[in-house]
């Protein structure tokens, strides 16, 4: 199994994958979405892939009804998608996705958490270049699929990395490849549970457990704040 594998492994087995807060961060996905396409999902990719994501999520569909047409109204602020990058105690890169109505508010927050934590909030570019922006498609196992074949199929469509667990079938490719891989995986009708991008670390680096203790106290009060979506960084989280 290749990088992707390993990542998406050990997110699995950390707080993420059931935090707080994320019917409010799908929320702001939705807004975001039908600003930039429209209310259509039909006609809107990105906010068909969000809507995916919430019913995996078990957002209730009022709730996702309620977001579009909140988004769909002139007087619903604008959400700016910023990124902050810096450094944890120990080396550690982190590099973290905001959504937020007011910039000023965020970077102050942002830096606050880093200041009190013994971190560094960085210059953009400082560790955006150690991680790979990457796009993942999760559909619904198949049991007469050969994984190696349909890997073969997708490689023109910019596809690295399948594999399959208990949640499906897993595709990776590069960011840029979402478009162009969600209109070939419809096209063959494959049921598309969810899908997203991930900026998976180029490298990693192992920490004792008092050390890790040190730059989960910072991941902490960031996944914490209202405005961040995603966070990244280059501690090993694998299972000794």
């Amino acid at each position: 199994m290749g990088r992707a594998f390993e990542f998406r492994k050990a997110r699995k087995m950390k707080r993420w994958s059931a935090m707080a807060k994320t019917f409010t961060r799908l929320g702001k996905d939705i807004v975001m979405a039908v600003k930039e396409g429209g209310p259509d999902p039909d006609a809107n990719s990105r906010l068909r892939a969000v809507i995916q994501n919430a019913k995996a999520a078990n957002m209730p569909k009022d709730n996702i009804e309620r977001a579009i047409k909140r988004a769909s109204d002139k007087s619903q602020g604008e959400y700016k998608e910023v990124l902050f990058e810096g450094y944890a105690p120990h080396g550690i890169a982190i590099l973290i996705e905001t959504a937020t109505d007011n910039n000023n508010r965020t970077v102050a927050n942002i830096r606050s958490y880093f200041n009190k934590c013994n971190g560094n909030l960085g210059t953009s570019g400082s560790v955006e270049f150690m991680f790979d922006h990457t796009c993942n498609f999760r559909i619904t196992n198949q049991e007469d699929l050969d994984l190696e074949e349909f890997e073969l199929e997708l490689i023109d469509f910019g596809v690295e990395e399948i594999f399959q667990d208990e949640d499906g079938i897993i595709i990776y490719a590069p960011f840029e490849s979402f478009g162009t891989l969600q209109k070939e995986l419809e096209s063959r009708n494959f049921e598309i549970l969810s899908s997203g991008f991930e900026r998976i670390p180029q490298t990693t680096k192992k920490l004792s457990a008092e050390e890790k203790e040190d730059v989960d106290k910072l991941l902490e009060k960031i996944e914490e704040d209202d405005d961040v979506q995603n966070v990244y960084h280059t501690m090993d989280e694998s299972e000794d």
